[in-house]
């Protein structure tokens, strides 16, 4: 696994498979503050605004955003609807802790932590672990296409950090 004390920038996604357990990795350094990475993870209006893949719309169908809280949102677009739903375990400015699951495999429910850590630089590294209930479920979700979704919906927060919209 890729360590945060290299010296590699993540301006794209680096998404991998963990070879020891069920779980994805993936990395992306933004020109954010923790506390602005937290916020696009955890307010409603500003996650409905970047979350990726672009041609889809997100649609917030609930969001309580607390220790024990559980949020659900509908994306549309392009002849697909689908629903994903979760609860948040953790919230706090460094580290975020919530299950993931798409509504469409009811049963592969994933556990995502996210951990944000100031690089110093103005920069902050996000570093998501998903661990899912089996590889069969952790392959599928490796190869449904997932990393133009993260990519784009990055590069979407990207923008709105870069104009200060966030």
């Amino acid at each position: 696994m890729t360590s945060t004390t290299e010296h590699t920038r993540y301006d794209q996604a680096a998404i991998e498979a963990d070879p020891t357990v069920p779980a994805i990795h993936l990395w992306r350094d933004f020109a954010a503050t923790p506390a602005q990475l937290f916020r696009a993870h955890t307010d409603p209006d500003v996650f409905a605004r970047w979350i990726g893949p672009r041609d889809l719309e997100t649609e917030i169908v609930h969001w309580d955003a607390r220790d024990g809280g559980s949020w659900r949102y509908l994306s549309r677009g392009q002849g697909f609807e689908g629903a994903f739903r979760g609860c948040f375990h953790t919230l706090r400015e460094d580290r975020l802790v919530q299950t993931f699951t798409w509504e469409g495999m009811p049963d592969a429910v994933a556990l995502e932590t996210m951990t944000f850590e100031d690089l110093g630089d103005g920069r902050t590294r996000l570093h998501a672990v998903s661990l899912c209930d089996s590889f069969e479920g952790r392959d599928a979700w490796l190869a449904s296409g997932m990393e133009v979704g993260v990519n784009e919906g990055y590069a979407e927060l990207d923008a709105m950090l870069a104009e200060g919209t966030l």
